[in-house]
């Protein structure tokens, strides 16, 4: 009888080590957790390391996790979607050249380790709203993330899609249009239970109504680290 409750005192142990082990960001889970932010001017400007790399650290472990930034601002989707084509159906110059330069990072980051998860960043549109791109903007980002599951050979890449602040909403000449690719922004995350918005109206900005303070930068940090722990979690 005794031998018997000390082996299943010894079963029941190893059955909640094997649970904890196979928690998201516990020391035993089976790699790491990467995180992609990529964009242009308003990701460019955000400093991962003030609120979002150490959220995630939090939440997963610092081992646990790869952050990986790739920005350059002023730039439309076209430089990081490789078929990318106009409205009316006109291909351009230097698609996906941006898209190229953050998978080398990307690749140096990861090489050697296993990737227990991926989350795609992305703050991105102000170009694409002024050009009047809009209409093709959602299929650009499907086809950019696509691009991204291809590439990393795995279909279960979670998105984090930071929408367009509402300070070129009025009086501007592109206002319409920056209100249509908010909508676009919000429809893709509607649609995919693996999509998830942030809100970033009430962040703080600077004079020009486009760009993000300090203080706006770390609240979008915040804001983008709790979105993607949650869909990583999930």
């Amino acid at each position: 009888m005794r031998y018997r409750r000390s082996f299943i005192v010894h079963v029941s142990f190893a059955l909640l080590l094997f649970a904890d082990a196979s928690l998201p960001g516990s020391a035993g889970a089976a790699g790491k957790h990467l995180f992609i932010l990529s964009g242009q001017s308003n990701m460019a400007g955000l400093n991962p390391k003030v609120s979002f790399t150490p959220a995630v650290e939090k939440a997963f472990a610092k081992e646990n996790v790869i952050v990986v930034k790739s920005a350059k601002g002023g730039q439309p989707i076209r430089r990081w979607y490789k078929n990318w084509k106009s409205a009316n159906g006109t291909p351009s110059k230097n698609n996906g050249d941006l898209y190229d330069t953050m998978m080398k990072l990307v690749n140096a980051a990861i090489k050697g380790q296993e990737i227990a998860s991926v989350t795609f960043v992305w703050m991105q549109g102000e170009r694409d709203a002024k050009t009047k791109e809009y209409s093709v903007y959602g299929e650009s980002l499907k086809g950019l993330v696509n691009q991204i599951q291809d590439d990393l050979k795995r279909k279960d890449v979670n998105v984090v899609v930071g929408r367009l602040g509402k300070g070129q909403l009025e009086g501007k000449p592109w206002s319409k249009d920056w209100a249509a690719l908010r909508k676009v922004q919000e429809d893709l995350c509607e649609a995919d239970s693996r999509w998830e918005l942030v809100d970033c109206d009430d962040l703080e900005m600077r004079k020009d109504n486009l760009h993000f303070s300090p203080q706006g930068y770390k609240g979008m940090g915040e804001r983008f680290a709790e979105k993607a722990i949650g869909l990583v979690k999930e």
